[in-house]
């Protein structure tokens, strides 16, 4: 990764965002409503969660048929991906309440998705909040070597073909923290000195990854072993488990991403962007199905992603009801606010940017 010095301008002169956050701070001051979570995303904590440990609690309990094994499992991928969006989204944000012991105590809930909330916050909140879609600096448009989400991207003759196993690809985010990913990003992260509020010291750091990783398999892996299920069982439980939740976990990111209409601009020769933070956000990001209720529901809001990257300390409770405001001013500003009609139109266009990235450079 780049160690480029990233400055974004502070020169604007239409006064966008100072216009965009008065009017969203109007909207909580006049309708008395405080910007984190209420009881509509406590109710979701309830839902998602049901979905993540409810079938686990079968299966570890009842003798179930094969094929009821199998959905048993699906559905708690459903529900890792639920609460990694809903619940451990928000909380790690800041935003899931006013309470900072529950804000940490819903963001340690990535624990028992297979993640570190340490590393989680900063790619997350420090890497793509900051320098969102900025090649070298954002870690979530780096698949490797494998996959090209960016047009600065050294191109290889595997990328012809990532419009066909990409997806499929997709599936293995939440395997890779389980097993590698959060040694590998604890280790730079460290060496770099980053950090989301205080940096922890490494002992302390890898001490918490280890007990992590140890609870984490000991809940998922040894148990279920423990309790007679073979050891074949366990490995195709885990891998549909994982592979059901990283696919919806990364089609997601990708759809607000990874775009035709989202761009991937670049710093100049002395590491200074064309846009504020704030512009930045909008030429990056997109939304989709804004009126479905249960894409809305269940994705945590994540189909709002510009009000979010604009807001990401306001709840995703709240997003919906922004979202106009956000709207009219960044047309009013004559700025793009960049949105698909549906998840199925929006998954299509991903699949031609996959396409088009995929392309030899000198002919795309």
């Amino acid at each position: 990764m780049s160690k480029q010095t990233v400055s974004f301008s502070r020169t604007d002169s239409a006064k966008f965002f100072r216009t965009l956050n008065k009017r969203v701070n109007n909207y909580f001051k006049e309708n008395n409503i405080k910007k984190t979570g209420n009881w509509k995303l406590y109710l979701k904590t309830i839902i998602m969660f049901t979905l993540l440990l409810g079938p686990l609690i079968l299966l570890l309990t009842v003798d179930l048929p094969t094929w009821l094994q199998i959905i048993s499992v699906i559905v708690i991928g459903f529900g890792i991906a639920g609460v990694g969006m809903n619940v451990m989204h928000d909380a790690n944000h800041g935003s899931f309440s006013s309470k900072k012991w529950v804000n940490k105590l819903m963001g340690s809930s990535i624990h028992i998705l297979a993640g570190n909330d340490y590393n989680w916050k900063v790619q997350h909140n420090v890497l793509h909040h900051t320098y969102t879609n900025i090649q070298g600096h954002d870690e979530d448009i780096d698949a490797g070597r494998i996959i090209r989400f960016s047009k600065h991207s050294k191109w290889l003759k595997i990328h012809q073909y990532q419009k066909y196993y990409a997806f499929l690809l997709y599936g293995l985010l939440t395997v890779n923290w389980a097993i590698t990913t959060d040694f590998k990003q604890t280790y730079v992260y460290l060496k770099r000195k980053l950090s989301y509020g205080d940096f922890p010291k490494p002992a302390t750091q890898w001490t918490k990854l280890i007990i992590g990783k140890i609870v984490y398999y000991a809940v998922w892996v040894v148990l279920p072993l423990s309790l007679g299920y073979t050891w074949w069982q366990v490995l195709i439980g885990f891998l549909i488990m994982h592979y059901t939740a990283g696919i919806i976990l990364s089609v997601i990111f990708q759809l607000a991403h990874v775009m035709p209409n989202t761009e991937t601009p670049l710093p100049d020769e002395n590491g200074n962007m064309k846009n504020t933070w704030a512009i930045h956000q909008l030429y990056t990001t997109s939304n989709f199905s804004p009126k479905s209720w249960f894409v809305e529901f269940y994705t945590g809001g994540l189909n709002r992603q510009v009000e979010h990257h604009l807001f990401p300390h306001i709840s995703h409770v709240h997003y919906k009801n922004i979202a106009k405001i956000v709207k009219e001013t960044a047309n009013e500003f004559s700025f793009p606010y960049n949105e698909y009609d549906s998840i199925w139109t929006a998954i299509a266009e991903h699949y031609e940017q996959l396409k088009e990235l995929g392309r030899k450079p000198s002919m795309a």
